[in-house]
């Protein structure tokens, strides 16, 4: 039986009196969560739903989100998660694409799901906590868990759209349950007596593989954020003992410059995760100075499952670095020629592995020019070091050209990072009509900071060389983010006008 579902159900049989998941003070045992899925998926049954089948699912961290996504499963049908901050045409090009036949949605985002349901002639239902509650106790449950081939689809997720409109990256089971076993056994090493923080979107691939599939696998507990807030997570890392947090950057960030209640303790926190972006260097080394714990980099895409590379805790670390390629899976470093890059020299991540997506849903093209020749090509520019070791270097799209020289945003903005005054920062190329592209630099300063540009180009000029420090430097009260907090770089717009001489966070 390869249906990623089993997951849920093995763990109810071992552990049902444990808790599962649990959103502040309310929770599910293994037992709890077993039988609503089950109801659910009788219910999703009974409105038409069938194997193969795709149903979109669009809610936030609740505890309702595991009870849909298992119940799609067990009936070997295919989850299609959604952001619940998505609007209506966003919503319908989703459903169009994925041709889901079903959209579940949670009350905060009924109104737009409503009305892309409508467009569509998709079968709509609102889960609201107690209605779909009492619906399900009415429901009989489905006895066992549909059968399902390695192969077969078991989540869709769409990608961003960074280049365009957004593509639907084909999970199978195998590729899921792969990567979860990876990061139970070899790179978390959960147990039952862990606690997982949940403050990853669920709908995006790190929230779902390292939180959700990751606890249920090892019959540990899930602690949910519905939306990250620093305040909010400490005091859930503080209540619910937590002991593995899962983050990206800027939640380090965030939780690094929080304020600490009074009487904060974590002592039960043994293993702090980042992904999603690259850590700022000065960011990880100031998380783990005050909280004391480490720090561990890894790497990924919804296209790998996510989980391709990490540091492996076994190894020594080394900060700055995605690591070495997890269980299963294999790495190179792609020259623009085609040919394999030699240690230190930068070229394009490829990846090859059980945890390589099947493809993009319907897009035959796009999936041919990522997957070649069976690697999965990523865009992300990488150097490997003597020992294996990866360090991304940055996006081939992020890349600045400043005069025929190569500039890599990455490596300036963990200069910017090192500045006392600077809480975040992002690097990106504008047009330039003498040199194709100038540096540019946007940043939030600490809300106890000031700072003026000269300053702050200054600080990075006095550690690069000429070309690449950022002759533009403008402030903002924060930076554009998506739903995991990554940094969207395409969302900034910076303008040619001389940077302010002095700006203070906030003002």
């Amino acid at each position: 039986m390869t249906n990623l579902a089993t997951l849920l159900t093995d763990s109810a049989w071992v552990h049902g009196d444990r808790t599962a998941v649990r959103d502040g003070n309310s929770a599910l045992t293994y037992a709890r969560l077993d039988d609503l899925s089950a109801r659910a998926a009788a219910l999703l049954r009974d409105r038409g739903v069938r194997p193969g089948d795709r149903v979109a699912v669009i809610m936030p961290n609740v505890l309702h989100f595991p009870v849909v996504y298992y119940a799609v499963l067990r009936l070997g049908a295919v989850v299609v998660p959604m952001n619940p901050l998505l609007k209506a045409g966003e919503i319908a090009f989703t459903l169009r694409d994925s041709g889901a036949r079903t959209l579940l949605a949670s009350p905060m985002a009924a109104t737009e799901a409503a009305e892309a349901s409508a467009a569509t002639g998709t079968d709509f239902l609102v889960v609201e906590p107690a209605g779909f509650d009492a619906l399900l106790d009415r429901t009989e449950p489905l006895p066992g868990v549909a059968d399902a081939r390695g192969s077969d689809l078991a989540v869709i997720l769409y990608t961003s759209g960074t280049t365009g409109t957004p593509k639907g990256a084909e999970l199978t089971h195998r590729n899921l349950l792969g990567n979860t076993a990876t990061v139970v056994q070899t790179l978390f090493h959960v147990t039952p007596g862990d606690v997982l923080f949940g403050g990853l979107p669920l709908f995006h691939a790190f929230g779902q593989t390292c939180g959700l599939n990751a606890a249920v696998a090892a019959g540990a507990t899930l602690t949910l954020l519905t939306r990250f807030d620093p305040a909010a997570a400490l005091e859930t890392i503080r209540r619910d003992a937590v002991t593995v947090l899962l983050g990206v950057p800027t939640m380090y960030a965030a939780l690094l410059h929080a304020e600490l209640p009074d009487g904060f303790d974590a002592p039960r926190l043994r293993l702090a995760v980042s992904g999603g972006a690259s850590l700022p260097v000065e960011v990880l080394h100031g998380f783990e100075k005050r909280f004391g714990v480490d720090v561990l980099e890894g790497y990924g895409l919804s296209e790998t499952s996510p989980v391709a590379a990490f540091n492996p805790p076994h190894r020594p670390r080394k900060p700055g670095s995605i690591g070495l390629p997890v269980r299963g899976v294999e790495l190179r470093l792609v020259r623009t020629d085609g040919t394999t890059a030699g240690p230190g020299e930068i070229g394009e991540i490829a990846i090859r592995g059980e945890n390589v997506m099947a493809g993009y849903h319907n897009r035959p093209q796009a999936t041919a020019e990522a997957i070649r020749d069976g690697w999965f090509h990523t865009g992300d520019l990488a150097r490997v070091d003597e020992d294996g070791y990866h360090f991304i270097v940055d996006r081939t799209k992020d890349l600045i050209i400043r005069g025929g020289c190569n500039v890599y945003p990455r490596e300036i903005e963990e200069v910017l990072y090192a500045h006392p005054a600077v809480a975040e920062a992002a690097v990106v190329g504008i047009p330039d009509r003498l040199l194709g592209e100038e540096v540019a630099a946007v940043v939030v300063l600490r809300a106890d900071a000031r700072a003026t540009a000269p300053e702050i180009r200054d600080h990075v000029k006095a550690e690069v060389a000429a070309y690449k420090y950022p002759r533009v430097v403008t402030f903002a009260e924060a930076l554009p983010k998506g739903p995991t907090g990554k940094i969207l770089k395409r969302e900034i717009v910076v303008a040619r006008a001389p940077a302010p001489v002095e700006s203070r966070a906030g003002s």
